[in-house]
């Protein structure tokens, strides 16, 4: 696991494809045996359409994929409520890459058989063409943020037995999804009365700097930003930019979005490898280290 403190304090839109190599480490986990006994949980696939997502202008869908597990005793106990967690995924993968990561439903199984409280858990999907939202507002990519905070769980407590308080809802997120609840969960804390953030990215503000030679970084800038400037559509930036070769085009997009500067809509922090203090104030509001102070009573 990541330490927070040296991923958050060196990172940098070009960092994340620095660091793609060891990111990329993280769907290579290990499968926790059965549970003896333990009883199946249901798995729904459904799509949740979010108002919240609607005409952005980067043409992200916005009827978006949700995995549903509901516990073992859901069909059978008719009368009961229950608490529901929702887990955000990480960067580059989507809820279906995710649980295949968590092991789900198995470890769910498993947890509620050795004496953990039967829950639904939640797991919508926020990958984009540039392959994440950061669980952000942006009226480049839509607005995610709004999308989990609001239409999901709106939806969720209308289709599924739930306990509808925010004592009764967790949000837990890892990598890009540690982001989003840290988020997330500082700014609604009306809605989600607990908190597991699992090796965040993105916590402090960006800075120009990086690891790796001072001149690996800027090339790999200059080239980030020539195939911006010639791509004519998002779809045509994202075929030139595979893996993590996307992050600086979606963190741009959800952090510094810009109507006004078509066909993508968002500024990207540094001009001819030189960062722009402008774009990189953008960067930093969006930053939770920055905003924390303004949220601490929740």
């Amino acid at each position: 696991m990541f330490q927070v403190t040296k991923l958050s304090s060196h990172l940098t839109l070009l960092a994340t494809v620095a660091f793609g190599a060891s990111l990329a480490a993280q769907v290579q986990t290990i499968v926790p045996p059965p549970v003896p006994g333990a009883k199946p949980a249901t798995v729904e696939h459904i799509k949740v359409h979010s108002a919240a997502i609607e005409g952005n202008l980067e043409g992200e869908p916005a009827d978006r994929d949700v995995i549903v597990y509901l516990p073992p005793s859901y069909k059978h106990d008719e009368g009961r409520r229950y608490p529901v967690v929702y887990a955000l995924h990480g960067y580059f993968i989507g809820a279906e890459q995710w649980s295949g990561e968590i092991h789900v439903p198995q470890t769910i199984e498993g947890a509620i058989a050795q004496g953990a409280g039967e829950m639904i858990v939640v797991l919508p999907d926020s990958k984009t063409v540039y392959l994440g939202s950061f669980y952000s507002s942006s009226a480049t990519t839509g607005d995610f943020e709004r999308f989990i905070s609001h239409d999901l769980v709106a939806y969720v407590d209308a289709h599924y037995r739930t306990l509808p308080t925010r004592e009764s809802r967790g949000l837990v997120g890892h990598s890009m999804g540690g982001y989003g609840a840290s988020r997330i969960g500082m700014r609604h804390s009306d809605v989600f009365g607990a908190l597991y953030i699992m090796s965040p990215c993105c916590l402090s503000p960006m800075t120009s700097g990086g690891p790796g030679p001072a001149d690996d970084m800027k090339q790999r800038t200059l080239e980030s930003e020539k195939n911006a400037a010639t791509a004519k559509s998002p779809t045509e930036l994202a075929a030139v930019s595979p893996g993590f070769a996307a992050a600086p085009y979606a963190t741009a997009a959800a952090w510094a979005p810009d109507p006004k500067n078509p066909p993508l809509y968002f500024d990207l922090p540094t001009k001819d490898g030189i960062p722009q203090p402008e774009i990189m104030a953008k960067l930093t509001a969006n930053a939770p280290l920055a905003l924390v102070d303004q949220y601490i009573g929740n």
